[in-house]
């Protein structure tokens, strides 16, 4: 095992790919001369050179429509948004071209292409630079959703999303580019739509995804000292959603709690909560809550900030309403 960086695990994932696949290549703002942005792709232009390390111009539906265009023609592009807030204006292409095809041409194309890039807040960045777009995509039917937490599952969920025949939503997040983690030294593979349950416990279940999984464990170690054993999934993608994980801890720990950074209407941790009245109602000892980011644009503020995002605090309220402890 080595220890690498958040952004050195994508960075291996991508170049492992490129060495074995010479279809693949990385298109995007600052990806080549600059290194990226966050330096996710540092090194890559020296070594694949500019025709598959391509900078682009600061036109997220023109260079991603260029990349559904190549992938229909047999190339596997890795579109890299500085922000995926900046790649509303791509959505198009993502949504009604990559996402689509496949149905529309009756099998002739599929788009084999990943569009990957911060995620969510990432601190004083204003209302138009801070949105979680995990329910937003994980909406649209042909596309999968991807949400990593943490360097070892970035690098294998990212190697089967650039093998992928399906176009791949990779969700990451400014703040955990330098999160640091262990990693095998060689090649390893984590299957989409598998959730993993990443600590064991009996009381209550906290299901969530990206960075936020760190809050949970926060909220987890804290509630440990009162005597109160928490499960955490990670659920590492959201379309698909590995339900059976899910269901299967509430059977053991017959309530649960959802946390993520999103908005709470029309929420991933909304369906989480229709799957389990309806598919594990009587396992339920509560009602399940939700640990959203509040109802509003987001502020700019520090103070506002830290009351409308998912916190420790809240998490552990939360937990504490399932077992009637408030």
């Amino acid at each position: 095992m080595k220890t690498v960086q958040f952004r050195e695990a994508l960075r291996e994932a991508m170049t492992e790919e490129m060495r074995l696949d010479e279809s693949v290549f990385l298109l995007g703002e600052e990806v080549a001369e600059y290194n990226g942005a966050y330096k996710v792709s540092q090194g890559m232009l020296d070594e694949f050179g500019p025709k598959r390390i391509i900078d682009t111009p600061i036109a997220e539906l023109g260079f991603a429509g260029i990349a559904v265009g190549a992938s229909m023609n047999g190339l596997r592009p890795i579109v890299e948004f500085m922000t995926w807030n900046f790649a509303i204006l791509a959505a198009d292409q993502i949504i009604n071209s990559a996402a689509k095809m496949l149905q529309m041409s009756g099998g002739q194309y599929n788009c084999p292409i990943v569009f990957r890039g911060g995620n969510g807040t990432a601190g004083q960045l204003g209302a138009t630079h801070s949105q979680s777009f995990e329910s937003f995509y994980a909406h649209v039917p042909g596309l999968k959703v991807v949400t990593p937490s943490n360097p070892y599952d970035a690098k294998g969920l990212l190697k089967s999303a650039i093998r992928d025949d399906d176009p791949v939503v990779f969700l990451e997040s400014e703040k955990m580019y330098g999160d640091k983690g262990d990693i095998p030294e060689g090649e390893y593979l984590i299957p989409i739509g598998v959730a993993e349950v990443k600590k064991r416990g009996s009381d209550v279940t906290i299901v969530s995804f990206g960075k936020v999984i760190k809050t949970a464990f926060e909220a987890s170690d804290q509630l440990s000292k009162e005597g109160i054993s928490v499960e955490i999934i990670d659920l590492r993608s959201v379309r698909p959603i590995d339900y059976s994980t899910v269901v299967e801890s509430i059977k053991k720990t017959n309530r649960c709690v959802v946390v993520e950074e999103s908005w709470p209407l029309a929420s991933i941790s909304s369906e989480i909560s229709y799957h389990l009245q309806r598919y594990a109602f009587d396992y339920l000892d509560s009602p399940v809550v939700r640990v959203t980011q509040s109802d509003t644009p987001f502020a700019f503020s520090p103070s506002l900030i830290d009351e409308a995002l998912p916190n420790v605090d809240r998490v552990i309220d939360g937990i504490k309403s399932t077992l009637y402890r408030t």
